[in-house]
């Protein structure tokens, strides 16, 4: 058999007939520019055999032949590539396999994915996917696809950032795909419109551990983390009460606090610190004094990374009012500077906010970053099962030539959001959310008052 023309597929006796598929050109292995095209047929019991391979790029039927297909047997419709970008999180690989058994099992497709997120569909770095590469990756954590935060249009190179997303397009049609399926944060959908406004056929997939996309309810990843971040609490509890100190627990979220938010309230942490509130050191540490003198000489601070002071956020206001008003370009790499240097030194301060409640409250203080622990491990149940909803639903609206969507979650289903009212949204803790409410009634410190 020429060596073309890939392996041929094995099927059960029982038998319909069917013409065959679409011949597509479908690089073989991580070198696609070099590799030559495959038949992709329908499945069919016995072997493929033909004069010659097709012509390079050539998509029509092949006429006239018919071969003997098992019941139910379905011809290749679509071949879609895939992506995972971003910061990695439980979840992503229950992603990719929902898509894949939903889109190769049911509906006819191949895939192909595409290494370490959109620097693989730039540099054209692919593997074959198929059911043996799904196989028992639905409880593992990570991308079995890789991941970067690597942008199309700012790709680093020589030192400088190319837009290279031209080099993206042409990857996408050199494999003659249907669509492209974008797995990822806030930036992958941002990312995705770009390639969806140089005329790829996109359809995304919402994932976080931060729960701070727009337009969907909740993104896999997040009830992992929030349960990583829980039992962190419950932990320290016992520590904590042991020695009377505060313990100051930090967890990821830049902008969005529904983790630090969401684990305080689970865990019974007394204070909790968001990036949407800016808080007062003092108001914080007249909680915790407040509970010493009940008797309670532990306390336990929830605090998302982004978190900050009241005086911290009116300097950063200042600074993004002083670049929105700049003239020049040199008056906005100025303060661009500034805002840089700013954020630089704001990474330790969980480290200066445990030293002020010390000196504050005269009680023993520690402080515990969780960091990349939340964003790893075996997906939980819930994560999994919405990242198979996703996927499942991605590869329905796929089919359906449903693009320039995410799907998000709505309650109970997976609806097509268009990517035009994602992009470059947030999805914040408001002052009046229900979970804010709960932590007040509860008697939390969120460190505003």
């Amino acid at each position: 058999m020429p060596h073309w023309l890939g392996r041929s597929l094995a099927l059960p006796s029982t038998r319909s007939s069917c013409r065959l598929g679409t011949i597509r050109s479908c690089p073989r292995g991580p070198s696609a520019a070099s590799s030559p095209p495959l038949v992709v047929a329908a499945r069919w019991f016995g072997k493929i055999t033909a004069a010659k391979p097709p012509l390079a790029g050539a998509r029509f039927p092949l006429a006239s032949r018919t071969v003997p297909l098992p019941a139910g047997a379905i011809s290749v419709t679509q071949y879609i590539g895939i992506l995972t970008s971003g910061g990695d999180c439980p979840g992503l690989n229950a992603a990719i396999r929902g898509v894949g058994k939903a889109g190769m099992d049911t509906l006819g497709m191949e895939l192909i994915g595409f290494r370490d997120g959109f620097r693989g569909l730039v540099q054209d770095r692919s593997l074959p996917i198929d059911s043996d590469t799904l196989s028992g990756i639905l409880t593992d954590g990570g991308t079995i696809l890789g991941t970067s935060r690597d942008k199309p249009h700012k790709m680093p190179i020589g030192g400088k950032m190319v837009d290279m997303t031209d080099a993206a397009v042409d990857t996408y049609k050199r494999h003659g795909l249907d669509a492209v399926v974008c797995i990822g944060g806030g930036g992958t959908q941002k990312n995705a419109m770009r390639l969806v406004e140089a005329g790829l056929n996109v359809v995304t997939l919402p994932k976080t551990i931060d729960n701070d996309i727009f337009g969907t309810d909740v993104s896999f990843g997040f009830d992992t983390a929030l349960q990583i971040a829980t039992e962190a609490i419950d932990r320290l509890h016992s520590t904590a009460t042991s020695h009377d100190r505060v313990i100051v627990l930090e967890t990821m979220g830049h902008r969005a606090g529904w983790l630090a938010l969401g684990a305080g309230i689970a865990g019974g942490a007394d204070v909790i610190l968001l990036p949407e509130m800016p808080y007062h050191v003092e108001a914080v540490a007249d909680a915790i004094k407040n509970r010493a003198r009940k008797g309670k000489r532990f306390s336990i601070v929830a605090v998302a990374e982004g978190a900050m002071t009241v005086e911290e956020s009116e300097t950063v206001a200042k600074l993004v009012a002083a670049k929105d008003a700049a003239s020049t370009r040199e008056e906005k790499k100025k303060v661009s500077e500034d805002l840089n240097a700013f954020h630089q030194a704001h990474v330790d301060h969980t480290v200066r906010l445990t030293q002020q409640l010390e000196e504050l409250t005269g009680l023993e203080s520690r402080l515990t970053i969780l960091g990349h622990l939340q964003r790893g491990g075996t997906p939980s149940a819930a994560d999994r099962v919405l990242a198979s909803r996703l996927g499942a639903r991605c590869a329905a609206l796929v089919a359906d030539k449903q693009y320039g969507v995410m799907v998000a979650a709505r309650g109970d289903h997976a609806v097509p959001v268009p990517l035009a009212e994602v992009a470059g949204k947030k999805k914040l803790v408001e002052p009046d959310h229900p979970w804010v409410k709960t932590a007040r009634r509860l008697g939390t410190c969120l460190g505003d008052k």
